[in-house]
């Protein structure tokens, strides 16, 4: 019965996080993995699971090391926070120094993390169980800045509204609140903040009762000769019983309430850092090397499939019937891929998508542990997309078959509850799968905020969605290939080539006039050619085109620069499903670290080549420092083609 109510309770707490408008990141360790988002069926694993352990920064490297699984202390879940740039944690009640720790030295590592881990919690104070006037003096040796919220300085002793202590200061609303966060992550002392809420008023009575019980088992404990370790476990047990299980149900309120606290703090924060521009208040200020700079903030919306990828072993493939070949299973989609990708070069994506509740989505979720996919809908009666592609010898695509209905529940409504996240993004990724209403919707907020927006179009039929309307115009890059283009230009009513170009000087001549309406709106066009490579189509800056997003719609001289494809042999292809976002993302996070026009393709040359050659759309082994720019000089480049495009 415990098991299970710990998870209704996480399950309903992280329900108050997002009917407050935040999102929730419940923290846990599973199978030597640190999760930051856990997914109802992973909370249901660690509840009932009779082997997790409680691990605190002393216990990470072991239960990593070992493969292990478990729930995070205060300090653990702090580290991982961090990590994961979060910056309002929420639970119950910090540990504490323990009564006679004078003597026995009985500190909780949560005290020194406050001291070392800039990140804010957000708890009920410090059960009286606890050493309160101590462990606020630790604090203050550690350089912690303790608050309690409300309307006065005494600190909360988790249950009782009061103890006879005081915070050094008090915040009464979340936007005072949040202008304490900002302040204390701007000055970069490497320091915590502890916000203490005092349990709600309609709880106190209750509260008070199990002081009254708390302070009668210390006594017992000590009358009794208890001692050591043996305290604290006896005192709870004695606590449970003369409470007849009040306690637990109080501290479910307790943590509930201070989740709807938290989480409005965190909306004020977030709120805060956006009208900043993105910078905390403070008057220490530093700049960034570009190779430095970690704040920018991508956003993926698309689709998730399961693949199925079937290669055959001779030069023709016969239609009716068997055919020599290989098949495999991976996981695709166009979101997903460039989530992924993004994900494994160092960036840290919101992914949001939608899968059913089947087998499927237990093996996409399990895969993409990596990433973010705490804004990914798992949908009750709802089939998780499946694609099965078909593949020559050579590598090209010969049939494919999607099964990709549940991609229309990617509506607005879903997307609208992260408005907040899109409006300060440093990126914002559409795939063609999703609704052309939402499009029209994640358009309109981008162009409201000034937030670059990046169409990948998927396949022609679904190139045009942004061109139905007048949401291409808030777009700034696109990526199609030659066929998407010749849809897009013909959706605006644009004239189109009767026969795709052939040959390369053709392509070359081709491209650019396609790409010369668009770009009186759009930054940048991005096509690429398959074989032939990929012509980079916009704004003229120092020889080259302009990759970084633009204020204004300043058009000076346009250009295209042409660069050829990186050569990988047909037998060493073995999926082509997912060059394309390879290429894309590899691309994206060199345009989000702002680095020069030549590399950001490079990087995304070199990303494609490795997942052409990989099973999976994305290579499970790619990494930042495969495509780092300093290591692209090893690679015999040859030198682009450039040309202007002519009014």
């Amino acid at each position: 019965m415990e098991c299970l109510i710990l998870t209704i309770s996480a399950k309903e707490v992280e329900a108050i996080v997002r009917a407050e408008g935040a999102i929730p990141a419940t923290i846990g360790i599973l199978e030597g993995s640190i999760h930051v988002g856990l997914s109802s069926d992973e909370l249901d694993f660690l509840a009932q699971s009779k082997m997790a352990l409680k691990v605190s920064r002393r216990d990470l490297p072991y239960v990593i090391s070992k493969g292990m699984s478990g729930g995070t202390t205060v300090s653990g879940t702090m580290i991982a926070a961090h990590k994961a740039g979060i910056p309002v944690f929420v639970t119950g009640g910090i540990g504490g120094v323990h009564r006679d720790g004078e003597n026995s030295l009985d500190v909780s590592a949560d005290l020194t993390e406050l001291g070392r881990t800039p990140i804010a919690v957000v708890s009920a104070g410090v059960k009286s169980i606890l050493d309160i006037g101590r462990t606020l003096e630790f604090l203050e040796t550690q350089g912690v800045c303790v608050a309690t919220y409300g309307d006065s300085n005494s600190f909360p002793a988790f249950f009782s509204r009061q103890s006879e202590f005081t915070s050094p200061y008090h915040v009464s609303s979340p936007q005072e609140a949040a202008d304490l966060i900002a302040s204390t992550l701007s000055l970069g002392l490497q320091s915590g903040l502890l916000l203490a809420i005092p349990i709600p008023e309609e709880h106190a009575a209750t509260g008070q009762q199990i002081e009254d019980a708390i302070q009668t088992a210390v006594k017992e404990a000590s009358s009794q000769g208890v001692t050591g370790r043996d305290v604290t476990p006896f005192i709870l047990q004695r606590v449970n019983e003369l409470t007849k299980g009040k306690s637990l149900q109080a501290n479910i309120a307790l943590i509930k309430n201070n989740a709807k606290v938290g989480s409005q703090i965190a909306c004020a924060l977030s709120k805060h850092k956006e009208k900043t521009g993105g910078n905390f208040r403070g008057d220490i200020k530093t700049r960034k090397s570009k190779d430095q700079r970690t704040d920018s903030y991508a956003i993926v919306i698309g689709g998730i499939n399961v693949d199925f990828i079937a290669k055959g072993m001779t030069k023709k493939l016969v239609f009716g019937q068997t055919n020599p070949g290989s098949v495999c299973q991976s996981f695709g989609g166009v979101g997903r891929n460039i989530a992924d990708c993004l994900s494994r070069l160092g960036q840290r994506p919101l992914f949001i998508s939608a899968i059913g509740k089947d087998s499927h989505s237990e093996a996409v979720l399990n895969y993409c542990k990596h990433m973010d996919t705490s804004a990914v809908a798992r949908l009750q009666d709802q089939r998780t997309a499946t694609y099965c592609a078909v593949i020559t010898e050579s590598g090209e695509l010969s049939l494919g078959l999607g099964d990709m209905d549940i991609h229309q529940q990617i509506q607005e409504q879903y997307v609208s509850q992260f408005e907040d996240q899109l409006a300060s993004a440093s990126l914002v990724v559409l795939d063609g799968n999703i609704p052309v209403s939402t499009i029209d919707y994640v358009c309109r907020i981008a162009k409201k905020r000034a937030v670059p927006v990046w169409f990948e179009p998927t396949d022609a039929d679904k190139a045009c969605k942004p061109f139905l309307s007048e949401s291409w115009k808030a777009l700034s890059y696109i990526s199609p290939n030659l066929a998407e283009l010749c849809t897009m230009n013909h959706t605006l009513g644009l004239p189109t080539p009767t026969e795709f170009p052939r040959s390369l000087e053709d392509v070359l001549g081709c491209v650019p006039a396609l790409s010369r309406p668009l770009l009186e709106h759009l930054n940048c066009v991005v096509v690429t050619l398959g074989a032939l490579g990929v012509m980079v189509c916009g704004e003229h800056a120092a020889g080259t085109v302009n990759l970084q997003p633009q204020k204004q719609k300043l058009k000076g001289r346009l250009c295209a620069v042409h660069y050829p494809a990186l050569t990988v042999s047909s037998k060493e292809t073995v999926n082509v499903s997912g060059a394309g976002d390879s290429f894309a993302g590899a691309m994206m996070v060199g345009i989000l670290r702002e680095l020069d026009t030549d590399s950001c393709v490079r990087m995304g040359l070199l990303a494609a080549r490795t997942s052409l050659m990989s099973p999976h759309p994305i290579d499970p082994s790619l990494t930042a420092d495969d495509i780092h720019p300093e290591k692209l000089q090893s690679q015999l480049w040859p030198k682009p083609s450039f040309v202007w495009i002519e009014d």
